[in-house]
């Protein structure tokens, strides 16, 4: 059985400026929107996925995976939540529940030391 090989694109969401090419073994190791890659010492946030397929033998067959990213590291105060990462206490009324902002009343954090904090869970 021949192991073929997924070619992987991480492009610079502004710009659409490609930074890189991975390959991979398999669909299940490129990361969905919303996590972070760690790629050397760069890290990066996933924004958007996108698949591109070639014709091969009568065929369309996946063949590059294009991932446009934003340079970031992983804040300290990411976690999962929910099925996704998120800044930040999710558990805050005003906490954005996403990787990209925090919230709005203490966008640079921390959650801890933010006088407005109010749960979102009914007491």
């Amino acid at each position: 059985m021949i192991s073929s090989v997924l070619r992987i694109e991480l492009r610079q969401i502004d710009s659409d400026r490609l930074i890189t090419v991975l390959e991979v073994e398999s669909l299940a190791e490129v990361p969905q929107p919303g996590h972070w890659l760690q790629v050397q010492e760069a890290s990066y946030l996933v924004l958007q996925r996108s698949h591109r397929y070639g014709l091969k033998a009568g065929r369309y067959e996946l063949a590059t995976v294009s991932l446009q990213v934003k340079a970031q590291r992983q804040p300290p105060d990411a976690r999962w939540w929910n099925g996704r990462w998120v800044i930040g206490d999710p558990s805050c009324h005003f906490n954005a529940r996403t990787p990209l902002l925090r919230c709005a009343v203490l966008p640079e954090g921390p959650c801890g030391d933010c006088a407005h904090f109010r749960s979102a869970v009914p007491s």
